[in-house]
């Protein structure tokens, strides 16, 4: 990815001009942001839930610790993390899903959390403000993924660490195809028959598929400046947790 403003960005399985993109990824969030976390129970099984709370684990959030959540949304991941005592502020492009996940707090009597409507690429949160930064099942959605790694980098205090939990290609033997044709014929019709929205889900089906493999990634995390980075796979490598350290 480069900056010349003719540069052309994945949107699915098309290619398309950034600003478009970024517009969108805005509508397929806007029209999901209702059905969002039911979908994500109809979509994993209710496996979304197991594999959040070991993404969790993994970020060991610490009471007083300034957490970013990143494409925050509905607040899956905030509120797990709020319940170890770290201060969370929840951060989404989509306003739509901010506004799902603010009622959802408030249904559930979680307190304390903040909600920001910010741009991954271009934060406005000063230098060395956080202790960590999550991203959870969102940075394949970003126009440019290289900004958004920096800027993660930038705002992360020096021995903060940055965790990313995303979808990826499942390797296992046999299991592969399966995938692959439960995300671009299934996972499709149960977007239409729950959300009423067959298109949004095929992007979403179609936007893993573009993602970079786990190694590749890894290597855009180094070039971000992190250091001490590790993938760890899941479910046969349908889903990887990365992260890295700013030192």
């Amino acid at each position: 990815m480069t900056d010349r403003a003719n540069d052309k960005v994945s949107f699915g399985y098309e290619d398309v001009a950034p600003d478009e993109k970024t517009a969108l990824v805005g509508n397929v969030f806007s029209n999901v942001a209702s059905k969002y976390d039911i979908m994500n129970d109809a979509m994993s099984g209710g496996m979304h839930r197991l594999w959040k709370d070991q993404f969790v684990r993994r970020v060991k959030p610490q009471p007083g610790e300034a957490i970013l959540d990143m494409a925050g949304g509905t607040g899956d991941i905030a509120f797990r993390m709020a319940e170890r005592g770290a201060e969370i502020v929840v951060a989404d492009i989509n306003q739509d899903m901010l506004d799902v996940g603010i009622e959802r707090a408030i249904d559930r009597g979680i307190v304390g959390l903040s909600w920001s409507c910010q741009n991954a690429e271009e934060l406005s949160y000063p230098d060395r403000q956080f202790d960590a930064y999550t991203i959870v099942f969102g940075i394949r959605n970003v126009t440019h993924i290289d900004r958004a790694l920096k800027e993660a980098h930038r705002v992360l205090k020096y021995g903060g660490r940055f965790f990313c939990m995303e979808f990826s290609t499942t390797q296992w033997a046999g299991f592969k195809e399966i995938y692959d044709l439960y995300s671009h014929k299934i996972m499709p019709q149960i977007g239409k028959a729950i959300a009423d929205d067959e298109e949004s889900y095929r992007y979403l089906a179609e936007s893993i598929r573009r993602f970079p493999k786990p190694a590749e990634f890894e290597g855009m995390i180094r070039d971000a400046g992190f250091v001490r980075t590790k993938v760890e796979e899941i479910f046969g490598g349908a889903v990887a947790i990365h992260s890295g350290w700013k030192i």
